[in-house]
């Protein structure tokens, strides 16, 4: 089973493909530096110009055609709303013209699975613009993720306080581009609580997706392709998803 993962809801889009669980390769556009700074210069690159040269090359780097793929696992959000519209209405195309299946994963779900060397708390973070974070938290115990929380897009302050509320002094590592913004206010915060990272010496969120597509693929736990949409938290976002990621290619 060869699953082809995708993710334009983040920065840089990323793709991979994963093997009865195994990484069998990844690609990152723009590409990322030891830094963990992005190339070209912004990190909010155009994803409509990045997602098919992206796919074509872990495609053709890996000598395979898209019809020997099994499923395509597609980050679903949330996350950058023109990135999400893109990639969605990207794989669609492709699935309906090849007749591959897809299978939607959460973003901030696939974003904790990147975390490879950590038990406890794991709260991934987006920067939602607006002053806002997109963030869910997460416990990481013997390889297993569970789910402490929905997906909020909300002010910091708001994650912070649902971490406090927990009443331990347990640790939580802080993963995504969020921490650019919001690190130094985290740390005020929580103090050595806080663990930050941009998630560069980490597994891409592309092959998460694909190893949690998978898992989903194996069960069975997908639907039709046509009314698969986008996770948009805010009320303002959803109204303008494009028909031709609601409507059913005849």
């Amino acid at each position: 089973m060869m699953i082809l993962g995708i993710d334009t809801a983040t920065a840089p889009a990323t793709a991979a493909l994963v093997e009865e669980g195994q990484l069998v390769s990844d690609k990152v556009q723009p590409t990322q530096t030891q830094c963990g700074t992005l190339s070209p210069i912004t990190d909010r690159a155009n994803h409509a110009e990045i997602v098919l040269p992206l796919i074509d090359g872990i495609l053709k780097g890996s000598s395979l055609s898209l019809p020997e793929i099994s499923a395509i696992a597609l980050s679903i959000g949330p996350g950058s709303f023109t990135g999400l519209r893109i990639g969605l209405s990207t794989v669609k195309g492709l699935a309906y013209g090849w007749d591959v299946p897809v299978v939607g994963v959460p973003t901030l779900l696939a974003v904790a699975a990147r975390v490879t060397d950590w038990n406890g708390l794991i709260c991934p973070l987006l920067d939602a613009r607006k002053k806002e974070v997109y963030a869910a938290l997460f416990r990481k115990r013997a390889g297993t993720l569970e789910r402490l929380t929905e997906d909020l897009a909300s002010p910091p302050e708001r994650i912070i306080h649902r971490i406090q509320s927990y009443g331990s002094r347990e640790p939580c590592l802080f993963i995504g581009d969020g921490i650019r913004v919001y690190g130094d206010q985290i740390k005020a915060s929580l103090g050595d609580r806080t663990l930050l990272t941009l998630g560069e010496s980490y597994p891409t969120t592309a092959s998460a997706v694909a190893r949690l597509g998978e898992e989903k693929f194996r069960k069975k736990e997908f639907g039709p392709l046509g009314p698969l949409v986008p996770l948009y938290l805010r009320s303002w976002e959803k109204p303008s998803l494009i028909p031709s990621l609601t409507k059913e290619v005849p």
